[in-house]
C-alpha cells in the first residue's frame, strides 16, 4: 500500500471500530463525531504534506527494510540526519497545525523498541526484534498511525506496581497462554488513541524482578477485543459544537486528543509481543523512548511558538501598535526563546549516535536539556502573547452574540481596530491566541514526554559531574596536569617552584 494523503488517512479509520466513549456516550464513529474531528484534521496534517514536493525531503524517508519510500513517521533513523530532519518535521507540523498532531509519540516507540529488542536478543536469545522488524515493515506497508502507550495510570505511587491495591492500575501480563498473553490494565492520557489504527504499548517506569509482569510492551489493533478508549476533556473542549469562532483552533484542536485506555482480558499473540517479563530492560526502554520524545519538543513547541509570535504580530498591528517599542521588545523574546529551544533541539540531534541495532539515537543528555527548556518558555512566551493580545482574550464575547441582530452590530463597533483589519478577523485572532496561551497547551508543555523532575533526573545521571570535578580541580593545581607541564617543560610542582623564586628575584631588585 502507498502512503496515505490526508483524506484516505481518514476514510482508513472507517474500517476500524473502536470502543470509544465520550461524556457517557458511546461514539458510534469516530470520523463523523464534531468533537474528534479537529483532532483527525490534525493527524491527517502528518499524512497530506508527505505529498507536497516542497516537503516531501522533510516529511518521507527510505525504509531501511524495503527500500521504499514511506511517511517519515513509520521510520527507524539511519543516519544523523534522520535525526535532524524528524525535528525539522516536528516544527514544520507545528506551524501548520498550531497543537499537537499526535504522531509522534508512536514514532518514537517504534524506534525505542527496535533499539531495545536488539539488545535484548542479544543477551537472552528471545527473537524479539524479529518480531518487530515484521511489525514495522507492516506499519510501513500499511501507513499506520500507531498510538504509542507509555504511561500507566500509576495508583499509589509510593507502591511498586506488584504492590498496587488495584493491579489495574498498570498494564500487566495476566496470564500466559501457549498463543500468546492475556493483559489487563490501564494507559492514561494517551495522545492520538481514538484515531490511531495500532496500540503500541511500552513500560512506563522501572520494574523490578516481582514486576515482570509489568514488563510489557506489544502492539495490538485499536478495536481489539477488550479495550475500551475513553476520551478525556480539554479546556474549553465544547465550544467547538457552539460554532466555528469560539474554538480558537477549529480546523486542529487543543492538544492532543488524550485518551484512558482500559485493557480488561486483553489477548495478544506471540508475534505482536516485544517485551514479555524482562524487567532488567525496562529502564532503558523508558530512557530510550524519553530521549526520543523529549527531543521532539524543541521541534514541535517552536513552531507552535512561530504561530502564537505571528498572531501576536498581527494582533498588535489591528490594534494599531505594531511597532511600539515594548511590543518589539516582547516578540523579541518570544522569538529569542523559541529558538534557543531550536538550537537545543537541533544539538541533540547532530549529537545523536549510532546504537548496536544500527538505528541512530538522539544525545540523551541535550535531549532533556531541550526538554526542561520547554517546560519553563513555553510559558514565558505564552504569557508574552497574552500581554500583547490584551484581556479580550479571556472575555470575548460568543459567536451567538456577535451574530444576534439585538447585540451583533454594535459588537462589531466595539471591537473593531485599525482600517483594514474587519472586526471579526480579529476576534479569530484572539481566540486563537486564547486557545493556545491559555489553554491545556501549558500543562502538556509541563509534563508532555515527563515532568520536569524527570528530565532533571536524567541530566544528573548524564551530566558527567565526576568529569566536570576533575577538570576544576586540575584547573585548580589539585590534580596533575599533564598538558600544562607539557607547555611549560617541567613538572607543575617545579615550575611554582622557579615562578615563586623569580618573584622574590624581582621584589628585591625593586626594593
Amino acid at each position: 500500500m502507498a502512503m496515505m494523503t490526508g483524506k484516505q488517512y481518514i476514510e482508513s479509520l472507517r474500517a476500524l471500530k473502536p470502543e470509544v466513549y465520550f461524556l457517557g456516550q458511546k461514539i458510534r464513529s469516530i470520523v463523523d463525531e464534531p468533537m474528534f474531528q479537529p483532532h483527525l484534521y490534525g493527524a491527517a496534517m502528518t499524512y497530506e504534506l508527505a505529498h507536497h514536493p516542497e516537503y516531501e525531503e522533510i516529511m518521507t524517508a527510505t525504509s531501511h527494510l524495503t527500500g521504499e519510500r514511506i511517511n517519515r513517521f513509520t521510520h527507524v533513523h539511519q543516519r544523523i540526519d534522520d535525526l535532524v530532519k524528524k525535528v525539522r518535521m516536528m516544527r514544520l507540523l507545528g506551524q501548520k497545525t498550531g497543537t499537537c498532531f499526535q504522531r509522534c509519540v508512536g514514532l518514537d516507540g517504534l524506534n525505542a523498541i527496535y533499539v531495545i529488542t536488539y539488545d535484548l536478543d542479544r543477551k537472552y536469545g528471545t527473537d524479539y526484534h524479529e518480531r518487530f522488524k515484521k511489525y514495522l515493515r507492516e506499519v510501513q506497508e500499511n501507513d499506520w498511525m500507531p498510538a504509542g502507550a507509555m504511561t500507566d495510570a500509576r495508583g499509589d505511587r509510593s507502591l511498586r506496581p506488584s504492590k498496587q491495591k488495584h493491579p489495574g492500575v498498570y498494564l500487566h501480563i495476566k496470564e500466559r497462554v501457549k498463543d500468546g498473553i492475556i493483559v489487563s490494565g490501564t494507559k492514561a492520557h494517551i495522545t492520538g488513541a481514538i484515531n490511531s489504527h495500532e496500540i503500541l504499548t511500552m513500560p512506563t517506569r522501572t520494574m523490578t524482578e516481582e514486576d515482570r509482569d509489568y514488563a510489557l510492551a506489544f502492539a495490538i489493533p485499536v478495536d481489539t477485543k477488550g479495550v475500551t478508549l475513553v476520551f478525556s476533556r480539554q479546556t474549553n473542549d465544547t465550544r467547538r459544537l457552539d460554532g466555528v469562532l469560539d474554538a480558537g483552533n477549529p480546523k486542529y484542536g487543543i492538544v492532543g486528543g488524550e485518551a484512558v485506555i482500559l485493557f480488561k482480558d486483553v489477548f495478544v499473540p506471540w508475534q505482536r509481543v516485544f517485551m514479555a517479563g524482562e524487567a532488567d530492560f525496562t529502564t532503558p526502554l523508558v530512557e530510550t523512548f524519553a530521549g526520543y520524545h523529549r527531543s521532539n519538543y524543541g521541534g514541535c513547541k517552536v513552531g507552535l511558538a512561530d504561530v502564537v509570535i505571528g498572531g501576536s504580530s498581527w494582533i498588535a498591528e489591528a490594534h494599531g501598535i505594531g511597532n511600539a517599542s515594548h511590543i518589539v521588545d516582547k516578540l523579541t523574546e518570544m522569538i529569542a526563546m523559541a529558538e534557543t529551544c531550536w538550537s537545543c533541539t537541533l544539538a541533540c540531534s547532530y549529537e545523536g549516535y549510532q546504537t548496536p541495532s544500527g538505528a541512530y539515537h538522539i544525545h540523551p543528555l541535550l535531549a532533556n536539556v531541550t526538554k526542561l527548556n520547554i517546560t519553563r518558555m513555553v510559558y514565558e512566551w505564552m504569557r508574552l502573547g497574552q500581554d500583547i493580545a490584551g484581556g479580550k482574550i479571556i472575555t470575548l464575547p460568543s459567536e451567538k452574540d456577535l451574530n444576534s441582530p439585538a447585540s451583533g452590530p454594535m459588537l462589531e463597533e466595539c471591537f473593531s481596530g485599525k482600517d483594514g483589519f474587519p472586526p471579526r478577523d480579529i476576534i479569530k485572532m484572539l481566540r486563537l491566541i486564547e486557545n493556545m496561551s491559555v489553554g491545556a497547551g501549558l500543562p502538556e508543555a509541563m509534563h508532555g514526554a515527563g515532568s520536569p523532575a524527570a528530565q532533571k533526573i536524567m541530566i544528573a545521571r548524564r551530566s558527567g559531574i565526576e568529569k566536570k570535578t576533575e577538570l576544576a580541580q586540575s584547573v585548580a593545581g589539585i590534580r596533575r596536569d599533564g598538558y600544562f607541564e607539557a607547555i611549560v617543560g617541567k613538572e607543575e610542582k617545579a615550575h611554582w617552584n622557579e615562578v615563586r623564586k623569580k618573584i622574590e628575584e624581582r621584589k628585591v631588585q625593586i626594593y
